[in-house]
């Protein structure tokens, strides 16, 4: 009876705080592509990103709370501002940009517990822009580009103190692809992995 008036108690207390924001701190992780064509570089012939420094800004609000699990729209917007490239010859610039924000819904299981997984899906935009020279010199002929996003998402939230909890995360933008004209990857599509920890505030 105790334990379900404390967890009841702490559901209550979990309603008050209906809203969310967090920063998120990690790497954005791209898989090497290889270049078919006639520009294919005869060594080292793919596309290789870095692992950019990215952050993440997210507004949440909750939507429902009951004991065991809570349904929260978000708002993550993910910002990659160096992601490097690579490849064996002259046909991509040295880096780009990538934002993507993506509206979606999260579940949080135990959300009036110290320890709360939760999975998040839903869509929205990302834009690329590249950098205006190619990695050995010369002109980039591609250039910024707009782009559908789906998100999903994995976590663990810990509350930390009072109103701040500390979360983990892996969030996955499968987004189309920069504008490489000289290195055809024969990709429309890629997985952006965005990997990292933060802090979130309910208020």
């Amino acid at each position: 009876m105790a334990v379900a008036m404390s967890i009841l108690a702490a559901s209550a207390a979990a309603q008050d705080e209906k809203n969310e924001l967090t920063g998120i701190l990690g790497r954005t992780i791209i898989s090497d592509q290889g270049v078919h064509g006639p520009n294919t570089p005869p060594l080292n012939p793919f596309v290789r990103s870095g692992k950019g420094l990215s952050f993440e800004i997210n507004y949440a609000r909750t939507l429902l709370v009951a004991p065991v699990f809570s349904v929260s729209a978000e708002v993550p917007a993910m910002f990659n501002l160096d992601e490097d490239l690579g490849s064996g010859a002259n046909v991509v610039p040295p880096d780009y940009k990538q934002i993507f924000v993506t509206p979606s819904l999260r579940l949080n299981l135990f959300p009036a517990t110290a320890v709360s997984p939760w999975v998040s899906f839903g869509g929205g935009f990302g834009h690329f822009s590249e950098a205006k020279t190619l990695n050995y010199g010369g002109t980039n002929p591609g250039g910024s580009s707009t782009t559908g996003v789906l998100q999903g998402g994995i976590g663990l939230d810990v509350r930390a103190w009072h109103r701040f909890s500390i979360r983990g995360e892996v969030r996955d933008f499968w987004s189309g692809t920069p504008n490489l004209p000289l290195a055809d990857t024969g990709k429309t599509r890629q997985h952006n992995y965005f990997v990292g920890g933060g802090v979130v505030w309910h208020f």
